[in-house]
């Protein structure tokens, strides 16, 4: 494809596996109770710290692969691995809710019997990506949003927990099924190998770390204070930040996107003047975004989240904060990658560290707004680091570039 319509496609696939996402959780809210919606969002979770996993350890590397017949050689392993390691992991998960009773281990046994297929067409995104073909995955996203919308649909209100999980996950078949099957014809006669994966020092090792220090632990600290605490801090949280799936998708393609674009823009003060600027808008319709949700009634608010509206609408401050911080942080660590990106990394592990220490003395303070605060000042304190960081390097790099003129000058005859 052209470089215009790949990138296109690339957002427009990217905005359509957001999409499917939010649109599960509110759509399970709708017809849950607010306890069942606790149980499935927790189990939700587990879901996604795998995909954000077997996404670093798998996709992240495959994306860097080049060459043709290279990259076809890649996308077939990537997706056998994928596929494997995910049944593996399944069973032994579902193995282990079999051993467990109550409602939230047999919706965990439902995702076990789903993972190899949520995740296995989730590895196909990332091979269509690296074949720089990002218009077939944006077309079995479409096909899997169709799915999923269309299954839960058509299931009644007070739905367990364990049978919306298995209806998601199954709705994910047809599009597992077109994905193998154009992946197929675009990599006919490449091999599969899937030793590199198992072998120490595979690189996907390191974005796993990456990905435990920078996502994994506040979700999993949000699931661990639904264990030890109450279950619906899990929904209550999870709920809130459905509310602001829109403003992940901006964030994840200024990520995505920003380096390249940026890079056009003048030198380096300008690109950081740019960065900054980005930052403030970002900011700007995070607030304005959690005005309008603030604005809505009680009745269109149900329709979005059910019963858990009133336990989400009572957080909207605190995650309205928190996501204006996130655009700042999010700039910051854009602009260390164009200045030095090897300050990103401590960065990341100091403050997602300190995000989980807030969190939990949040709630110990104040219950589940508490806890939203909590991950909120993690993200001030983040973007205050990032942009501190910035300042610092630019200061350093402004001396020595006067050290170096100096010099110049004193040599000149």
């Amino acid at each position: 494809m052209r470089a215009r319509g790949a990138v296109v496609s690339s957002v427009a696939d990217q905005g359509v596996a957001a999409l499917t996402n939010i649109l599960v959780l509110v759509a399970a809210a709708r017809l849950s109770t607010v306890a069942d919606f606790a149980r499935f969002s927790a189990v939700y979770l587990v879901f996604t710290v795998l995909l954000g996993v077997f996404g670093a350890y798998t996709g992240q590397p495959l994306v860097l692969t080049r060459g043709g017949e290279a990259a076809r050689d890649a996308c077939r392993s990537a997706v056998a691995f994928a596929l494997l390691a995910s049944t593996v992991l399944g069973a032994l998960l579902a193995g282990g809710a079999l051993l467990v009773p109550g409602d939230t281990a047999r919706a965990l046994l439902a995702l076990g019997l789903v993972l190899p297929v949520v995740l296995g067409q989730d590895a196909m995104r990332y091979a269509f990506s690296t074949l720089r073909l990002p218009h077939l995955a944006l077309a079995a996203d479409l096909l899997r949003l169709g799915c999923v919308l269309g299954a839960l649909g058509a299931q009644s209100h007070g739905a367990g927990a364990a049978r919306l999980v298995a209806v998601w996950g199954l709705s994910a078949l047809p599009a597992l099924l077109l994905s193998a099957a154009l992946l197929r014809s675009r990599t006919a006669g490449a091999r599969t190998d899937i030793r590199p994966y198992l072998r120490r020092g595979h690189l996907g090792q390191r974005f796993v770390v990456e990905f435990g220090v920078g996502n994994a632990t506040s979700q999993l600290s949000v699931l661990g204070l639904g264990t030890v605490g109450s279950p619906l801090v899990v929904g209550a949280l999870r709920g809130a930040t459905t509310l602001f799936g829109p403003l992940n998708v901006l964030f994840t393609s200024a990520t995505s996107f920003g380096p390249p674009l940026l890079a056009r823009v003048g030198d380096e003060r300008r690109r950081i003047r740019a960065t900054a600027a980005l930052a403030g808008v970002l900011a700007a319709t995070a607030a304005l975004w959690a005005t309008v949700l603030a604005l809505l009634p009680d009745r269109a608010g149900g329709q979005l989240l059910g019963d858990t509206w009133q336990l989400a609408a009572a957080l909207l401050p605190a995650t309205g904060s928190q996501y204006a911080a996130m655009a700042f942080g999010t700039c910051g660590l854009l602009a260390l990658r164009m200045l030095d990106p090897r300050t990103t990394l401590s960065i990341q592990v100091v403050f997602s560290l300190a995000a989980v220490v807030f969190l939990i003395a949040g709630y110990l303070a104040a219950g589940v707004t508490g806890a939203a605060w909590g991950l909120c000042l993690g993200s001030v304190c983040k973007a205050a680091a990032t942009w501190t960081r910035v300042a610092r390097l630019r200061r350093a790099d402004g001396a020595g570039t006067e050290a170096v003129s100096a010099r110049a000058v004193r040599s000149a005859p």
